[in-house]
């Protein structure tokens, strides 16, 4: 049976491209949210021509659209055209929330900005997101992942030590900007049904991204020194990090006295453990480089798969790296049922990760394939009213 969705009865508008406001809205279309994509004519969202494509020669769709645009409707309207603009206006007047991406000052040329909004609509939550916020000397400039990632710091302590710049593999800087703006669409749902008064959220990308840096950049504020690169490893913790084993690598974090001492006896490793180099987490996290030689030297000893069932047995946190292939078919995965099937709207056959809510047990499953462009067009202008 279908869960009592929480967010069942809220419509909101996405007027969004590629990543960070069409994940947000996704989330509260996974919560029950009727969204509602608008879209430009023409190619739609950006994110409809990235890679890969499926289905047949004369009708292949985007699976990384699918993957962020499940439950939700689509409409093509031309908002630089005053009868399509009217048209979007009339919905956003029905619509509890509305959510954007543009850069700043792109949905007021429109006439669709929140002042305007507001009047419309004085309920309304308008939440922007951008890659600067609403204001301040870098508002005007776009921005991506990758350069947000780079100016809020988060390119500054990721890799290896002597290694060039890399940003983390995952769109980290997009999808916090989608998820801060979604739970603040939803705790700002409550006081708009005290007050019946609307809100303008304002996302800044690069301001998200510097928040969730809270161990960063409290390290600097308590010591006045930058945090560097350590790899996989970990600045005050230790051994906690990826160490090579025999065939391969595994990733243990042995983050208490109790498991460094776990560890040492697994290991046989009696002069780890009396070493006064090791003896804290704090000694063993500043002498980290001479702990991981010691310990590889043991790990190399034997293959990867052996150590991590040792140190698991042992409640160690032990792990392998897996790629996405393997994580997609592990075990944990499968019986949270977070893999589920989709049909394309060409009627190719995939798979997408749903959400891995769940409300009393029960996950909330994906109940729209991700639209064509335009596809509930004439439904979504018949239920004006």
């Amino acid at each position: 049976m279908t869960p009592q969705l929480p967010l069942q009865g809220v419509r909101v508008i996405e007027i969004c491209n590629v990543a960070a406001g069409p994940f947000g809205s996704m989330l509260l279309a996974d919560l029950g949210a009727d969204v509602i994509k608008i879209e430009a004519p023409g190619s739609g969202d950006t994110l409809r021509a990235w890679p890969p494509m499926t289905g047949p020669d004369h009708d292949r769709l985007s699976e990384n659209f699918a993957s962020l645009n499940r439950n939700k409707r689509s409409i093509v309207l031309d908002l630089k055209d005053p009868a399509q603009n009217a048209q979007a206006r009339a919905l956003i007047a029905q619509a509890q929330v509305l959510i954007e991406n543009n850069r700043p000052g792109v949905m007021q040329r429109l006439g669709l900005g929140y002042e305007a909004m507001h009047v419309l609509n004085p309920a309304l939550i308008y939440c922007s997101i951008s890659a600067y916020g609403q204001s301040g000397p870098r508002a005007q400039e776009g921005g991506f992942d990758v350069t947000i990632q780079a100016v809020s710091g988060i390119m500054s302590v990721t890799g290896e030590a002597q290694g060039a710049p890399v940003k983390c593999g995952v769109p980290v800087a997009d999808f916090t900007a989608g998820l801060y703006g979604a739970m603040s669409i939803c705790a700002q749902l409550r006081r708009v049904a005290e007050t019946g008064q609307g809100v303008h959220i304002d996302v800044p990308m690069m301001g998200t991204s510097l928040a969730i840096a809270a161990l960063q950049t409290s390290e600097y504020f308590g010591t006045g020194r930058d945090p560097v690169k350590l790899g996989s490893a970990h600045p005050r913790n230790a051994p906690y990090q990826a160490f090579r084993a025999q065939d391969d690598y595994l990733v243990m974090a042995a983050g208490t006295q109790a498991l460094w001492e776990s560890v040492c006896d697994i290991v046989q490793g009696e002069h780890l453990k009396a070493d006064p180099r090791f003896a804290s987490t704090a000694l063993r996290a500043a002498n980290q480089g001479a702990l991981k030689e010691l310990l590889e030297a043991i790990l190399q000893q034997r293959p990867a798969a052996q150590w991590i069932a040792k140190f698991s047995a042992a409640g160690v946190p032990c792990v392998r790296i897996n790629r996405y292939s393997d994580v997609l078919a592990d075990g944990q995965t499968v019986a949270s049922g977070w893999v589920e099937p989709l049909t394309m709207p060409n009627g190719v056959q995939t798979q997408t990760v749903g959400s891995p809510l769940k409300f009393d047990g029960r996950a909330a499953s994906v109940r729209r394939p991700p639209p064509r462009l335009g596809e509930q067009g004439q439904e979504i202008l018949g239920e004006l009213q």
